[in-house]
């Protein structure tokens, strides 16, 4: 069987030098082919999705990978302004965060994420992590046309 893999999008929206450094390395390793884009804080964030000042051309990612704990806006509130923008709700949303309080997870997934991922320490085991998420979410899971996605 072979293993074709399209081309995704993926916002990696985290403040966390070493944890960027690290979910890059660990996409790579794990060969999900992709584009990155990056925001460090949850008002970016928002800016970036929305489409607004300097995030006015930005692509519409296939694919969320969120922190929780950001600046300016936590990442449970960019959750709750995705649920209400009706262009970009159906995006896939992981949580990949040092949070191990059962609240986050809680509130995380009656927020629309689809997966919540605690951040692991080795690099070993985050690349674990994202090779579940390639063989899983990005090879099994049907994500929609991003020519349907953005139908108003």
């Amino acid at each position: 069987m072979t293993n074709t893999m399209k081309s995704i999008h993926i916002l990696l929206i985290e403040d966390n030098e070493g944890d960027i450094v690290l979910t890059k390395e660990a996409l790579l390793d794990c060969k999900i082919v992709n584009t990155i884009s990056l925001v460090r804080d949850g008002w970016e964030a928002i800016q970036y999705l929305e489409k607004i000042e300097l995030f006015s051309e930005s692509q519409t990612p296939d694919i969320i990978f969120l922190d929780i704990n950001l600046p300016k806006m936590d990442g449970h509130q960019v959750l709750n302004r995705i649920k209400l923008n009706h262009h970009i709700k159906k995006v896939p949303v992981v949580i990949i965060t040092t949070s191990l309080s059962e609240r986050d997870k809680l509130n995380s997934y009656s927020d629309i994420v689809t997966s919540f991922i605690t951040k692991p320490i080795e690099e070993f085991d985050l690349l674990k992590a994202f090779s579940a998420i390639e063989s899983f979410g990005l090879n099994i899971v049907q994500l929609p046309l991003k020519s349907i996605s953005h139908e108003a």
